[in-house]
């Protein structure tokens, strides 16, 4: 217990570190954060202006009123800003990692390699997808007259952790299908275009998209069935005590993969 404790404090001091210079070094070039920011809070406002739009043509969707979609749309930014930060090098794992050769780099050091893959780059841009997140929460809460308690808060951020977990998870699992297959774009984009379907409710999607997006890639957990839960929707309550036991066992297969690809990896030879 006492070795795991030092190992766990070991690298959540790496981790700092690692942040604190890559901050630095990102930092240093303000013209190109801030216009990266910008870009990126301006794609998140106007994505989310499509939720306003729709309701300019329909009262509701699937029994949701705007501002409880508009909730649920704040809450998916939370755990995907989460995610964003640390995603860029698993969306470039293929292309930097394996067919480049800095994967040998990495396992010269004395050091996790699935450590040093997800915590050596950043993409602290992606902050800003949290913050918007959590005001258009907090705005539709008002709307809906939501009464915050100290358990709605410690849920939403258990809930946020959890569905970083789960978009981590999920695109970790797809990134070590590299170890097999060397491509530079990998099998990312058509699972990168689903998180999409978790910003709105499941139920106007088909039955098979449902499961899909419950139980085969669990996008659902990570936004729609935490937003339910903390809407007071009942129909959807009973998944709430799932989403900790889905982010572990998401968790728990894409390192086991991870694992398994690792031996199989063969160096470039470069």
């Amino acid at each position: 217990m006492k070795e795991a404790f030092i190992n766990f404090k070991r690298h959540a001091a790496l981790l700092g570190s690692y942040f604190a210079q890559y901050a630095k070094v990102r930092v240093s070039y303000r013209g190109d954060f801030f216009i990266s920011a910008a870009t990126s809070m301006t794609a998140t406002i106007f994505s989310l202006g499509f939720v306003f739009v729709l309701f300019e043509r329909v009262p509701t969707l699937a029994n949701w009123r705007m501002e409880e979609v508009v909730f649920l749309y704040g809450f998916s930014l939370i755990p995907f800003g989460l995610f964003n930060v640390f995603s860029l090098n698993l969306y470039e794992f293929g292309a930097t990692y394996i067919m480049e050769g800095k994967f040998d780099r990495v396992l010269l050091r004395p050091l996790s390699s699935l450590f040093q893959v997800v915590f050596d780059a950043f993409r602290i841009e992606a902050l800003q997808e949290v913050v918007v997140g959590g005001i258009v929460v907090v705005w539709a809460a008002r709307r809906l007259h939501y009464h915050w308690h100290l358990v709605d808060i410690v849920l939403l951020t258990l809930f946020a952790l959890c569905g970083g977990v789960i978009y981590l998870s999920v695109f970790l699992f797809l990134s070590t299908f590299s170890f097999w297959f060397e491509d530079r774009i990998g099998i990312h984009p058509p699972f990168w275009n689903l998180l999409a379907f978790g910003r709105y409710p499941l139920s106007i999607y088909s039955s098979y998209i449902q499961f899909l997006l419950s139980w085969i890639i669990p996008f659902g957990f990570a936004t729609f069935y935490p937003a339910s839960r903390l809407l007071g929707r009942p129909e959807f309550r009973v998944y709430a005590a799932l989403i900790p036991l889905v982010a572990a066992a998401a968790f728990a297969l894409a390192v086991t993969a991870w694992r398994v690809g690792l031996r199989r990896y063969s160096s470039t030879g470069s």
